[in-house]
């Protein structure tokens, strides 16, 4: 990889940490605000939460991120699919890591945020938006 490519491609992956953590606050702070002032279900506020975290780290990856040019109804359809395999990929490590390996929950969070962010980025890079075709071209 050139020099070039190599600062773009690091440049995606700052920026999508940054969303990253945007969307970790707004998942969890909806599931708080909503089970703490309005007494909702955790499961549900954790589900809108999800959600709202989905729809803001979508458009913030479409247009700061990566700076797509696909059309939303692509990119977004891709971008979902990506969201759900991390988020089954979390479920499967930690389930390998508490139920199958009796590890404490906490080894299985250390395994799931070293893998699920990564691949969850390499795949909307290379997938989703197609970064790496307006680096490459």
């Amino acid at each position: 990889m050139e020099r070039t490519a190599f600062l773009k491609f690091t440049g995606h992956a700052a920026r999508y940490g940054v969303v990253g953590v945007i969307g970790t606050i707004l998942h969890i702070g909806t599931l708080v605000l909503l089970v703490e002032k309005f007494q909702a279900d955790p499961v549900l506020s954790s589900v809108a939460g999800f959600i709202l975290a989905l729809i803001v780290s979508y458009f913030l990856n479409f247009s700061w991120v990566f700076d797509s040019s696909r059309q939303h109804q692509v990119a977004g359809f891709r971008y979902v699919v990506v969201s759900v395999s991390g988020l089954a990929l979390s479920t499967l490590i930690m389930y390998t890591a508490v139920d199958l390996l009796h590890w404490w929950y906490g080894w299985g969070v250390v395994c799931l945020v070293l893998v699920v962010p990564i691949s969850n980025f390499l795949l909307n890079y290379l997938w989703t938006f197609g970064a790496h075709e307006a680096s490459s071209g």
